[in-house]
């Protein structure tokens, strides 16, 4: 019975040794684990590494990139200031040519530039292309804002008489283009106001009609798309 026990408590211990050997890996797959780690470390360590050092040269490059721009916006700001000067010089230039004109070496300043017509505090110009470069509403309006006008808006009895002064009398009611245009089933003059006056032209029709100023006849309700002459008007410089 002795030897049966202590062959029992061997194979105890024989068992227990090798289930220690189970639940513990050995020395050189822990060695391996080990290494792994490192080899990983080092891996991660040098990519991070080379991340950091592409961002860095990214960053140097952008901020250069960003020094360029800024150098090239105040060297732009500046050529626009110049030439924005330059602009202004040369068009106080060309006013005070057209309304201060040379004779003799002396200047001698009008209220009106050449061609333009005195009337109270105002300018006016009496466009008579030939027939084939009369303007539509719309067309006439932007050759009068070319010319620093625009289309006449008539305060008052006296401006309407000078206005039909100006209009001479053709063909088929052609007449002048003035600023004043159906808007909304109403007639407005061209600074918003609305015509108050209805004994001035025919209620409207219906809008894409616009005025014309006829001689001896006042003012006619025509379609915007014709072609006519056209009259425009500027304040007048106080000398």
């Amino acid at each position: 019975m002795k030897v049966e026990n202590k062959a029992t408590q061997q194979t105890d211990t024989n068992d227990k040794k090798s289930s220690c050997n189970k639940s513990f890996p050995s020395l050189a797959t822990c060695w391996g684990i080990l290494i792994l780690i490192m080899v990983l470390r080092v891996y991660f360590s040098t990519v991070l590494d080379k991340q950091i050092t592409n961002l860095t040269a990214e960053t140097q490059m952008l901020k250069k990139k960003n020094e360029e721009l800024e150098t090239e916006k105040k060297n732009l700001m500046q050529q626009m200031t110049t030439s924005g000067n330059d602009f202004n010089v040369s068009r106080a230039q060309w006013s005070i040519d057209a309304y201060c004109p040379k004779e003799n070496n002396n200047r001698k300043c009008n209220a009106c530039q050449k061609k333009w017509e005195h009337v109270g505090s105002s300018c006016y110009v009496t466009n008579n292309p030939d027939r084939g470069e009369w303007k539509t509403w719309e067309e006439a309006r932007e050759n009068c804002r070319g010319m620093i006008s625009d289309l006449p808006v008539v305060i008052n009895e006296e401006e309407k008489k000078t206005v039909s002064e100006k209009s001479w009398k053709y063909n088929e009611n052609k007449g002048y283009w003035i600023g004043l245009r159906v808007e909304d089933g109403k007639w407005k003059w061209l600074d918003g106001r609305n015509l108050t006056n209805n004994s001035w032209i025919d209620q409207p029709p219906s809008d894409g009609y616009c005025a014309i100023s006829v001689q001896n006849q006042g003012f006619k309700s025509v379609s915007c798309n014709e072609k006519n002459r056209w009259l425009c008007k500027k304040k007048a410089l106080s000398v």
